[in-house]
């Protein structure tokens, strides 16, 4: 499949390997709660989901959350009202958005990065309505770069 904003074709990857949700292979140190735990705390310490996975695989050798609880991560912060109204996907492209656009407003001429702005505005525009068909957002939700200024400011 073709990339999005370039003209070449992504690389093959490599997938995870199958296995059974919520086993815990042998020889793991934690149990299912205690990794529960600690996504929990990492969250409520203002850690972001994608940072949380990296620290649980580099401290604590979680290789794969799913695997050990049965749930995704996001799930776990649901279920314990971690989780922000917004996806955090959207919510870091917004950022980048609002950065984008303080930056044009002080370097007026700057043509490339007014592209970029365009190309990840239109990302988040097709992510919305991803999150709309899904659910995870209403259906009157709308992206606006005035009130997305307003959120990055509030989640810092």
């Amino acid at each position: 499949m073709a990339k999005m904003h370039t003209k070449s074709k992504g690389k093959s990857k490599s997938r995870k390997p199958i296995v059974e949700k919520g086993v815990i292979p042998e020889g793991f140190p934690l149990t299912k709660e205690q990794v529960e735990k600690l996504i929990v705390d990492y969250s409520k310490q203002g850690v972001k989901p994608a940072l949380i996975g990296e620290l649980l695989k580099k401290e604590h050798g979680v290789l794969n959350v799913e695997q050990i609880t049965g749930k995704r991560l996001m799930h776990i912060l649901k279920e314990h009202k971690l989780a922000g109204d917004i996806p955090p996907d959207m919510m870091d492209l917004m950022a980048k958005a609002v950065n984008l656009r303080h930056h044009l407003g002080r370097n007026k001429k700057d043509l490339s990065n007014s592209l970029r702005l365009k190309r990840i505005e239109s990302k988040i525009w097709r992510l919305t309505r991803y999150y709309i068909q899904s659910g995870a957002l209403p259906g009157t939700w709308r992206y606006d770069p005035q009130q997305a200024e307003l959120l990055i400011k509030g989640r810092a």
